[in-house]
């Protein structure tokens, strides 16, 4: 049994950093809000510098850039039903944004319960052992030592696990909640921009 929670504990040490390390790839602003569409934003002012701009979307791969281009390709639509899909599809790149991050959030529950598995085992193994034979000479007081030694490292380890995954988790939903306000802000400006007659 302790072998199967140090097995467990290992798995879901690695899973935790596989998605930190996914999550902060993922999750570079110059990835999601490119400095090139932002700059691009800021000179497209009437409907003729739409189509630069929509150049430097498609170029640009980004949530920020599918946004403003289906914004753009939409502005023969009235202005409401434009920014009812524009709203839609948002909510679907805050979800993409988002993959992962509920993983990070299970691994903060999870880790330290199965540290506290790691420590009952060991705590029964430790005390069925003594129950058992007695505290009778120093290899008994040995196998005791060694038997607490392990509880605390299972709980250790299970604390160890969760608390980077907990600040991840934080750090990481914070920087999805300022990149969705700041893609709002764009896509905002940007049907303002063109909407105005």
């Amino acid at each position: 049994m302790e072998n199967i929670v140090k097995i467990l504990l290992g798995i879901t040490s690695v899973v935790g950093l596989g998605v930190i390390v996914w999550r902060a790839w993922a999750l570079r602003w110059n990835k999601v809000v490119p400095p090139q569409i932002v700059d691009a934003l800021a000179e497209c002012r009437t409907a003729k510098d739409v189509p630069v701009l929509q150049g430097t979307c498609k170029a640009q791969p980004s949530s920020l850039g599918r946004l403003l281009l289906l914004a753009a390709n939409h502005l023969d639509w009235p202005k409401a039903e434009n920014v009812g899909t524009l709203e839609t599809a948002a909510r679907r790149e805050i979800v993409r944004l988002e993959r992962g991050l509920v993983v990070l959030e299970i691994i903060v529950g999870i880790a330290p319960l199965l540290g506290l598995v790691g420590t009952i085992v060991g705590m029964i193994n430790v005390f069925g052992d003594l129950g058992q034979t007695g505290l009778n000479n120093m290899n008994d007081a040995a196998r005791l030592a060694q038997g607490i030694s392990y509880i605390l490292w299972a709980t250790l380890f299970g604390l160890l696990i969760s608390i980077p995954s907990l600040i991840a988790w934080g750090y990481f939903t914070k920087k999805v909640e300022v990149i969705a306000v700041e893609m709002e802000t764009l896509c905002d400006e940007f049907v303002r921009k063109q909407y105005l007659k």
